[in-house]
């Protein structure tokens, strides 16, 4: 049976993982965060064509407003994360 290394005062060294859970969690947390940047971007700009379409008449501002929500999420993502 193989024991863990111990210091010179008997405490157990920790294991010099390359892959620590800090390391996790911060890759899980940008892994979640563009999926719903892109989603609640879409919806909220989406909705607020869908509102500016159903007050003026037009259907126009609804693809403009998904597009727009897009594309500043798709900006979001590359400031919070690409850099």
């Amino acid at each position: 049976m193989v024991r863990p290394a111990r210091s010179e005062d008997g405490h157990q060294r920790p294991d010099p993982d390359p892959f620590n859970d800090r390391d996790h969690r911060a890759f899980a947390s940008a892994v979640w965060s563009v999926p719903s940047y892109l989603l609640s971007g879409m919806a909220v700009y989406g909705g607020l064509g869908w509102l500016l379409d159903r007050w003026l008449g037009l259907s126009v501002f609804f693809p403009i407003g998904i597009l727009v929500g897009l594309g500043l999420a798709i900006y979001l993502v590359y400031l919070r994360i690409g850099r």
